[in-house]
C-alpha cells in the first residue's frame, strides 16, 4: 500500500442547522428529531478535515443517502485579499 493510500481524511457533509439552548439538546434522547433549517433540495457543504472543499446535493441510493457533488470550492489565498 503506498503512503497515500493510508492517507486518512474525515469527510463532513453539513446539511442545514438549528440554534438551541443547551438545556433542550441535553433533554433529547434515543430517537429524537432535530427540525434543520434546511429543506430537501437545498444545497449541502462537503468538508474535508474540516476545510470546505464542495457544495453538493442530497441524492437517494435505495435506503441509503449520499451527496452528489456538484461544486468545487477553491481556496481562498492571500493574494485573493491583496
Amino acid at each position: 500500500m503506498s503512503v497515500i493510500e493510508r492517507i486518512k481524511v474525515e469527510i463532513s457533509v453539513v446539511i442545514g442547522s438549528k440554534q438551541m439552548p443547551i438545556r433542550q439538546l441535553l433533554k433529547m434522547g434515543r430517537g429524537a428529531v432535530i427540525d434543520l433549517d434546511a429543506r430537501r433540495d437545498d444545497p449541502v457543504w462537503i468538508y474535508a478535515n474540516d476545510e470546505l472543499i464542495a457544495r453538493g446535493e442530497i441524492v437517494l441510493l435505495g435506503d441509503r443517502i449520499g451527496v452528489s457533488i456538484s461544486e468545487r470550492v477553491r481556496r481562498a489565498t492571500l493574494t485573493n485579499f491583496a
